[in-house]
């Protein structure tokens, strides 16, 4: 644990996936396999990963295989109990990760900022982690770890709010938050936010990541923020407010190797599922050298 005390985690779970039909028509879309597991198995492995002890996945209706899939199988766990089986049951390893589940439901779907309100009560008034349950952040098998990043800078900075950033192409601005940074370099000071501007308008390539750290003041402030379109209280207003109040607010970015994979979309799944699916050790190069046929 750091010495900042921060070791609860917020993963909003209630979006009802509806880019992703009819896939996600009986099945959370963070359950959807990348590879060999379902995407949120991967944020959590991340929260763990950077010494997050307590998560609280906020949900909705019909997200019951989340909470089914990290809690215990005891009759699937007997059956593997079979030696022939052992390597089977190895892959139920996750089960015993230190780390402790809460779950609360928000009633209605009304945006990222009304979901991290239902979790008011949870940090105890210390800063917390939001993870975005159908985000994974790849390392690119360099090890980093973007959460433990914003939670240092969080504690050096003495922030109110560390959010991560990724460098998109400055065609693509109009679909993310984007930062207008106050400095350079690889921590900097957040001077605004900008959601989905356009081409011409958007103040850098630098796109919310799915990844913040955020104090006890987030409340206030979206207790504060009124809802904006399709009636939803969106975070990244909450985070403006905190600006407009003069409260510091950090972004830390994504170094090279790193990338945010959005499960949100048939686009960023196929590519994500594909890339995943190539660095199995087991099956990564039978399937790479089957593609290579297919694409010829």
């Amino acid at each position: 644990m750091n010495s900042m005390n921060i070791e609860c985690a917020v993963v909003p779970v209630a979006g009802l996936g509806t880019r992703l039909l009819p896939l996600t028509k009986s099945q959370p879309k963070e359950m959807i396999p990348v590879g060999r597991k379902p995407v949120v198995q991967y944020v959590i492995e991340e929260l763990e990963a950077a010494g997050l002890q307590r998560i609280l996945f906020i949900t909705g209706r019909g997200k019951h295989a989340i909470e089914d899939h990290f809690d215990r199988d005891p009759e699937l766990e007997r059956i593997l109990s079979d030696p022939k089986k052992a390597k089977l049951l190895e892959e139920l390893n996750f089960e015993e990760m230190d780390v402790s589940f809460y779950y609360i439901r928000q009633g209605e779907q009304l945006g990222l900022g009304h979901a991290v309100l239902q979790a008011r009560d949870f940090p105890g008034g210390r800063p917390f982690v939001v993870a975005l349950g159908d985000s994974i952040i790849s390392d690119g098998g360099g090890g980093a770890n973007i959460v433990q990043r914003l939670v240092a800078c969080c504690e050096e900075k003495e922030a109110s709010c560390v959010i991560a950033f990724e460098e998109v192409p400055r065609a693509e601005v109009y679909h993310y938050g984007i930062a207008k940074p106050a400095e350079d370099g690889e921590v900097f000071r957040v001077a605004d936010l900008v959601e989905k501007p356009s081409v011409k308008e958007a103040p850098s390539n630098l796109a919310i990541a799915g990844r913040y750290v955020l104090g006890p003041s987030i409340f206030a402030a979206l207790d504060e923020t009124p809802p904006g379109k399709n009636n939803e209280i969106q975070l990244t207003d909450a985070i403006r407010l905190l600006l407009q109040r003069g409260e510091p607010v950090y972004g830390v970015r994504l170094v090279p190797g790193e990338r945010r994979h959005d499960i949100g979309n048939f686009p960023s799944y196929y590519r994500s599922f594909v890339e995943f699916a190539l660095r199995d050790p087991e099956y990564g190069p039978a399937l790479r050298e089957h593609l290579k046929k297919l694409l010829k």
